[in-house]
């Protein structure tokens, strides 16, 4: 089978079999880590098929493979403090999306690794929020993490540095982020719609791509607990910034993009 036989949705053969890569790394790293697959999936996925494009992509195939997690999510989490952020998410959803509608591609890459790199120092650092939960930072931080996941689908760390950090039972927290990024993806999705970035294409190549994310996702979860969730973490954080650095722009006549 030649490499032209594998284009989908007008993409060739290699930017396929690149996104693909790219899905099954970013699944095996949430599925170990609990983080990282759109700070991994984001700025590849974004080199080759741009930010338009990779920013649905993303949203599709991973609220499919977080589906399971939801019932417990729902039955466990404080719902009052997931709705209070969400209000948040309300407004900074369409804010991010409209960016992601109407930057400059190149403009946008460079932003998302920029953004990415940020974060990775965020999540590297080990910060965490330390004061109590209040009504007006909670909307804020929906707000600016709803921004961040509609302009490029990286608006984890700064949810997890709050609740992670504000005190509150680790069950509860983690059924917090789930419940809060499940609707926090299907305000996305809508927004999406509304803006016209949900395509057939982009369809298409969520149906090639989504089995190796879950996958990717599969295996990583078989894979967490058999060495230090430590050595995980940093070995996640040195693919992120791999991504970051392979997805640079300015290496796109190098690599042949």
């Amino acid at each position: 089978m030649s490499m032209a036989d594998l284009s989908i949705a007008g993409h060739s053969g290699g930017a396929v079999l690149f996104l693909l890569a790219a899905a099954f790394i970013a699944g095996f790293a949430r599925g170990f880590s609990g983080f990282g697959a759109a700070l991994i999936f984001m700025p590849l996925a974004s080199a080759v098929i741009g930010p338009q494009s990779s920013a649905p992509l993303l949203l599709i195939i991973d609220a499919v493979a977080a589906l399971g997690l939801l019932p417990r999510g729902w039955l466990l989490a404080d719902r009052p403090s997931v709705g209070t952020m969400t209000l948040g998410a309300l407004v900074g959803v369409p804010l991010g999306t409209y960016a992601l509608a109407r930057m400059d591609p190149l403009t946008l890459r460079w932003s998302i690794v920029l953004l990415v790199v940020l974060l990775l120092g965020l999540l590297m650092s080990g910060w965490r929020y330390h004061g109590r939960p209040a009504t007006p930072l909670t909307i804020g931080v929906g707000g600016l993490a709803g921004f961040f996941s509609g302009a490029a689908q990286v608006g984890g760390p700064p949810v997890v540095a709050y609740w992670l950090g504000g005190g509150g039972n680790g069950v509860v927290v983690r059924a917090n982020i789930v419940l809060y990024f499940a609707i926090s993806s299907a305000l996305t999705g809508a927004s999406y719609l509304a803006g016209g970035l949900i395509t057939r294409p982009v369809l298409v190549l969520a149906l090639a791509t989504g089995p190796f994310y879950g996958f990717g996702l599969y295996l990583g979860s078989l894979v967490f607990g058999q060495t230090s969730e430590r050595g995980y973490r940093w070995a996640c954080y040195g693919l992120i910034a791999m991504a970051s650095i392979v997805s640079l722009p300015v290496l796109d006549p190098i690599l042949g993009r």
